[in-house]
């Protein structure tokens, strides 16, 4: 099972799976795209064990490519993790301070952000494709972490995963015109004549937007893995009917 992991050390575990030509459904994680239940089911329990925790400390959420945050309590412990029945709904972003709760968000070609915050132990997970990048989810998030729950920007870690990249992110005239809306993403697009399309960086937007709230640029990693070009990404541009990646984080407790 691929899987690649950002950091693990005796605090937090973080990271993301990856397509995989050996497992069922090329490692599937996602029960809202997939051709059987158990395929994905069992990719999970791999993935759980390999990350020494159960399935049922998996959280998940049916993602709408809204700006919709839950922040996470012990009783959601296992929500989505066996069926999408009982995944929190209508939401693109997940924190929670509770230990031994892995977050996940499913991706495609969007952004995945994944954040956490050694002294307050705060983690998070977002889903910030194009949509929800417009609707500035990372930003609100981030702003409502800082403002409410005391959360100093300088203490914020973000790892952005896997996603399309700019030279596979080619939009028209509309969306274009909402991310030159937004004020600050001009310098990660740019246009091609040949084509007539726009190309932008999405992945760069998010971490423009993590700026913008005080995370220091130095506190932002991205993994440039293009989910269209590389054979271990899940590229919905490619194939409507491709699976998704899990990115994921833990705060760990004995």
């Amino acid at each position: 099972m691929k899987t690649r992991i950002y950091l693990n050390n005796p605090q937090f575990v973080l990271g993301t799976t990856l397509k995989d030509h050996e497992e069922p459904e090329h490692n599937n994680m996602a029960l809202h795209v997939c051709e059987n239940v158990e395929n994905v089911l069992n990719n999970r329990l791999k993935l759980a064990s390999f990350l020494n925790c159960d399935v049922d400390d998996f959280v998940c959420a049916n993602q709408t490519h809204s700006a919709n945050v839950h922040h996470v309590t012990a009783e959601d412990k296992g929500r989505g993790s066996r069926s999408v029945d009982n995944a929190i709904s209508n939401t693109d972003a997940l924190y929670t301070y509770e230990p031994n709760i892995l977050l996940c968000t499913f991706t495609a070609d969007c952004v995945p952000v994944i954040f956490y915050n050694e002294t307050t132990g705060l983690t998070g997970v977002i889903h910030s494709g194009w949509q929800g990048t417009i609707k500035e989810i990372t930003l609100k998030v981030f702003e409502h972490l800082i403002k409410n729950e005391q959360n100093n920007p300088k203490d914020i870690k973000v790892v952005l995963g896997p996603a399309l990249s700019q030279e596979r992110f080619e939009v028209d005239e509309d969306v274009y015109q909402k991310f030159k809306d937004l004020g600050y993403a001009d310098e990660f697009i740019y246009f091609k004549e040949e084509t007539n399309k726009y190309h932008i960086d999405n992945q760069q937007t998010v971490k423009k937007q993590c700026e913008l709230v005080g995370i220091p640029l130095n506190n932002v990693k991205i993994d440039l893995t293009c989910t269209f070009h590389h054979p271990d990404g899940f590229s919905y541009r490619e194939d409507k009917k491709t699976g998704r990646h899990l990115s994921f984080i833990m705060r760990k407790e004995n």
